[in-house]
């Protein structure tokens, strides 16, 4: 018995000096495009349009207004701020929409300003073309956050030797609207959802293996899918939605010959709306 205790503690012992080792090689590795999800394959694989269309993104804000749950975190958001970047980088991705920077507008004209200022030193024309305006304007933005939606777990327990596992889920939910230009119109809104799952795993011993001998090991692993890859699936399902609903409502056309039944536009357009 106390040999097999000792066996048992030795590849206890082992198991957590490779799970601490492996962890310290993480930090030596290298950066690594941002890995995305199902939702972004849809994305890049959606019918050519019989035209790109120039929009305009000035804010993609979050307005959940909530803050980490943590000591310290005053100053730290529950979800990303920089959902503007993901949405114009989903626009651009899509090959339906040419994004015009507009989040940074007044640093694109200051270099605008800087050029003409090199072309009236030098006695140059000013040949620098008129910024293009857009066709439609991009609204929205991260509108709720809610933690805890479900939580649960199991475990068992039998002589000092158990193991248990919980899980909780949350969702982040994204606005996305484009608005027609000349007369202030909402043309199609979409509002899209994605869960957030974490689990948790832990197995332990704790018992007496002699009189004055207790064996007590615990390992675990948690995993917590990351906020802001939720987020950019939200933001790539919105852009998907918004090209279905434009499609329908003959906002904007597919290419010539692609029948929109045969698109996966279609799938998004049918799909059924979740009820609680």
């Amino acid at each position: 018995m106390k040999i097999i205790a000792s066996l048992l503690m030795v590849s206890v012992l082992s198991g957590c000096a490779g799970m601490v080792a492996n962890s310290e090689n993480l930090e030596g590795a290298e950066a690594t495009l941002t890995p995305r999800g199902a939702t972004y394959q849809d994305l890049v694989s959606l019918p050519p349009p019989a035209g790109q269309i120039f929009v305009s993104v000035y804010d993609f804000r979050d307005q959940t207004g909530q803050y980490r749950p943590a000591p310290a975190s005053t100053f730290s958001t529950a979800v990303t701020q920089g959902a503007a970047a993901m949405l114009t980088g989903a626009l651009a991705d899509s090959g339906w929409f040419i994004p015009l920077e507009r989040v940074g507008l007044q640093n694109l004209l200051t270099e605008r300003r800087i050029i003409r200022a090199e072309f009236e030193r030098f006695g140059q024309p000013d040949t620098l073309p008129s910024l293009r305006a857009a066709s439609v304007m991009l609204e929205g933005g991260i509108i709720a956050y809610e933690s805890n939606v479900r939580t649960g777990g199991a475990g068992a327990e039998y002589f000092g030797i158990g193991a248990s596992g919980q899980y909780q889920v949350d969702q982040v939910t994204v606005n996305l609207r484009a608005v027609e230009i000349s007369t202030g119109e909402v043309l199609a809104n979409v509002t899209t959802t994605k869960t957030i799952y974490s689990k948790e795993m832990r197995a332990g011993v704790y018992r007496f293996i002699d009189f004055r001998r207790l064996l007590e090991a615990e390992v675990g692993l948690t995993t917590n899918e990351p906020v802001q890859l939720a987020v950019m699936s939200a933001i790539e399902s919105a852009v998907i939605h918004l090209v279905a609903r434009g499609v329908e409502n003959n906002l904007w056309n597919l290419g010539n010959n692609v029948n929109f039944e045969d698109t996966i536009l279609s799938d998004y357009l049918d799909a059924p709306v979740p009820l609680l």
